[in-house]
This record gives structure tokens, C-alpha cells and sequence, in this order.
């Protein structure tokens, strides 16, 4: 990834910032509080069943029709519960809310359930038991059984349709052909619920969120799926620098790393962690930095400048203040052509152009490896020789063959990690 940086974060504020057409990447300054046009989130109490897991089995055990959920829409479950959507979000779309999704993009991400129920069942007043792993996590009301388009979700929410491509092919093309909406009432263990991979410390809900979030004036917040390296450092350090030049106080960067279903060559929640982790415990991001590493238990769509403004849309609603994004947010290689699948830059008009923002985007010059030096820096043009780009497949090339980058690109315990898993990788190939 490469990055770019401003000399100075503007403090004007409008619904249409500049852009600069060689910006890599943005800080997003949202003016507004939460999604806007929509209100703050329902608290999870609101969508959380009223009594304790075992009074919610009594009630889910009366229900007649039961659903069994996949992992992707036990996540949105979850992300629903917790409150990190808007507070007209009561539960999985009903049809005229996910038209408005596919159509207008509000919200900017249909969030469906699927299921094999006849068009009309119960005319609208049923009541579902949904069921993940065996276990009841959630009853739906007052269902709505509408017909699932599968080729028209595809196509009005990628841009594109293409069997191959890995959200479509794993959980839109197997689904039934009904979806279902309705209220949810979720159990209480379903909202949080605890994982083994020792990592349920930074699964932190939006209410626990915010209590941290207190006492700081500023707020930037940096989505990512991928390792960080020293780029991302330089980048959320100067962010940093700006903002206290700016007359904050006490600026606060939250990384909120995605933690839900991602596509198989991605480098996996657990290890992405660890690395964050090493980094903060080697205070890459410097001594007065106040740092919230947190999870984003939302799956992962690769849907590209609509994608990204779920992403953006969740963190203000949340409380932040400003959003990092970079180049191509949300994209992917297109698994036909292994060209880029969405404008590098859509990403960041369409977060200019939505009407639930008000905010000024802030242009980054490159970020790449000074030789010079040793570490990274900010490009300069004028010596363009003295730098280096090391894309991430060269990264994971080097990792996998157990080599070190140049010493200045990351955090060396940060790149060890990665290390380590790319050779177990290796191992494992090995032994089948």
C-alpha cells in the first residue's frame, strides 16, 4: 500500500471537500456525530432479549420454524446486537429497507438472512428461532419472507458478477432463494459471544467503545485488514502531529482491525492481532500516542466504494471523529482479470459524496522506503531514485521464504509473526 500525507490537516468542513487526483490516501474529518441523517445506534440492550440465556431458551424452545444460521450472518447478528448500525436497523432487511440498500445505498450494505420459506409465510407475523452451531442465538419477529435476486444483489452491490469472486461464491451463491426479514431479539450470550483464540479481551461492543473514547477530543480511527507496517505507522504519527497542531488536546488513534469472515489468502484475525500487539508493545506509533486496538466483528464483502462507507458509517456512529482510508478501501483483484476490481480512487468520492457526512478529506503525499535512511518516508519527487515500493506481494514473498525486508519497513518482532505463520503454512502443505 502506498500512502500519502498532507502538510497540514484544513479545518474547513464541507459536503464536498477538495480532492486531489494524486491522493493514496485520506483522513476523513467527520463533522457530524453518527450516521447522520439516521440518528445514533440502538444500544444492545434494545435488541438484546429481556432476561437471562435461560429464560430466552424457554421462549426460542415455543417456536415452531427453525433457521440455522452461517457464520456471515451470525456476524452481522452480532454487529446488529452490539449496535454498530444505524438505529433504523431493527433486525435482518425486510424488502423495502434492503432495496434501499441496493438502490440508494442506505444503509450502504444489505444485511440479509436467508431462508427456505415460501413467499408470504405467516403473512408477516411469524416468528423464526434462529440457530448457530446447535445453539439458539436469536428469535426473529413479525417475518417478512420476500424473494432473494440472488444475480441483482450480485450485480448492485459489487458492480460486477463473477462466480469466482469469494463473498459471492461463498455465502451469496449457496443461500436459498427467500430471504427473511424481521425485529430481532437476540440472546444475551449471542451479543459478545466468547471465542477461543484468546483474543475476546479487544472484542469491545460500541457502548464499551465510547466509554473509552471519552476525555479525547479527537478520535482517528483506522480500519484495516492486513499487518501494519511502517508506512501505516508514519501515516497514523503524523495524523497525530497534525491534529495537535491543530488545537486538540488529546487526540486518541483507535485501530479497529476487521475480525469477521475474510477470504482464504488473507492473513487471518489471530496473527494480524498478534502483530498489532507486538507493535504496541515496541511503541511503533511513539511514546504519546494514546492508543484503542479494538475488533470489528463485521465479515468482509470486497465490495469496494460501497463497502467503505459501511466501514466509515459504523466507526462515526460509534464516536469517531476522523477516518483513515487509503487506496482501493475494500478492493480486491478481480479473480477474472487480476486487475484492479474498483477505481483506486471511488473509494473516497463516494465518501465525499454521501449526504450522511459532513466532512473534509485531508491529501497524503507517498509514503515509501527511503534508502537514504532506512525506514519510510514521506516521497520526494525531486530524489525519486533514493526510494523504493514494496507492495504486499512482495511482502508476503519474503515472509513466506522466511527473509527479512529492508530493516526500516516494520517492526521486526511485527515481521517475525508474519513470518511464523507463512511458514507453518509451508509446514503444512509440507506434511499433506
Amino acid at each position: 500500500m502506498t500512502l500519502q500525507m498532507s502538510s497540514s490537516i484544513s479545518s474547513s468542513s464541507s459536503r464536498r471537500p477538495i480532492w486531489h487526483p494524486r491522493s493514496k490516501s485520506v483522513v476523513v474529518l467527520a463533522a457530524a456525530y453518527s450516521w447522520a441523517a439516521k440518528g445514533v445506534s440502538r444500544s444492545m440492550e434494545t435488541m438484546t432479549f429481556p432476561g437471562s440465556d435461560a429464560d430466552f431458551d424457554a421462549e426460542i424452545s415455543q417456536i415452531e420454524k427453525k433457521v440455522d444460521i452461517t457464520e456471515e450472518e451470525s456476524q452481522w447478528l452480532e454487529i446488529m446486537a452490539q449496535g454498530w448500525t444505524s438505529k433504523n436497523v431493527t433486525g435482518f432487511m425486510r424488502e423495502d429497507m434492503y432495496l434501499n440498500s441496493l438502490h440508494k445505498q442506505d444503509p450502504p450494505v444489505p444485511i440479509v438472512l436467508s431462508c427456505d420459506l415460501p413467499l408470504g409465510w405467516e403473512a408477516g407475523t411469524g416468528k423464526l428461532a434462529l440457530f448457530y452451531k446447535g445453539q439458539g442465538v436469536a428469535i426473529l419477529n413479525d417475518v417478512e419472507v420476500f424473494e432473494h435476486r440472488k444475480e441483482e444483489r450480485i450485480a448492485r452491490t459489487f458492480g460486477l458478477v463473477h462466480p469466482e469472486y469469494p463473498y459471492i461464491k461463498t455465502w451469496i451463491e449457496p443461500a436459498h432463494n427467500s430471504l427473511c426479514g424481521g425485529d430481532l431479539s437476540v440472546a444475551p450470550r449471542a451479543v459478545s459471544p466468547q471465542q477461543s483464540d484468546g483474543l475476546d479481551e479487544f472484542r469491545l461492543a460500541p457502548t464499551q467503545i465510547r466509554a473509552q473514547l471519552e476525555g479525547h477530543d479527537a478520535v482517528f480511527v483506522f480500519q484495516l485488514r492486513n499487518p501494519i507496517h511502517n508506512g501505516h505507522a508514519l501515516l497514523m504519527k503524523d495524523t497525530h502531529r497534525q491534529l495537535l497542531a491543530k488545537g486538540f488536546k488529546k487526540p486518541l488513534l483507535w485501530i479497529n482491525p476487521l475480525g469477521g469472515w475474510t477470504k482464504d489468502d488473507d492473513v487471518p484475525l489471530l496473527t494480524r492481532m498478534l502483530q498489532h500487539q507486538k507493535l504496541l508493545k515496541n511503541k511503533v506509533f511513539g511514546d504519546e500516542l494514546k492508543v484503542l486496538l479494538s475488533i470489528f466483528p463485521s465479515p468482509m464483502l470486497y465490495a469496494g466504494p460501497r463497502e467503505v462507507q459501511w466501514h466509515a458509517l459504523s466507526r462515526q456512529n460509534v464516536g469517531a471523529t476522523h477516518y483513515i482510508v487509503g487506496r482501493d478501501p475494500a478492493g480486491m483483484k478481480h479473480p477474472g482479470t487480476n486487475d484492479d476490481s474498483y477505481s483506486a480512487w471511488h473509494g473516497q468520492k463516494m465518501l465525499k459524496m454521501n449526504p450522511l457526512f459532513q466532512m473534509t478529506i485531508v491529501p497524503f503525499q507517498f509514503a515509501s522506503y527511503d534508502k537514504t535512511v532506512g525506514e519510510m518516508r514521506f516521497f520526494d519527487p525531486k530524489r525519486k531514485d533514493d526510494f523504493i515500493s514494496i507492495s504486499g506481494t512482495k511482502m508476503r514473498a519474503l515472509a513466506r521464504a522466511g527473509e527479512t525486508p529492508p530493516k526500516g519497513f516494520m517492526d521486526e518482532d511485527g515481521w517475525q509473526v508474519l513470518v511464523d505463520y507463512y511458514q507453518s503454512l509451508t509446514q503444512q502443505k509440507t506434511e499433506l
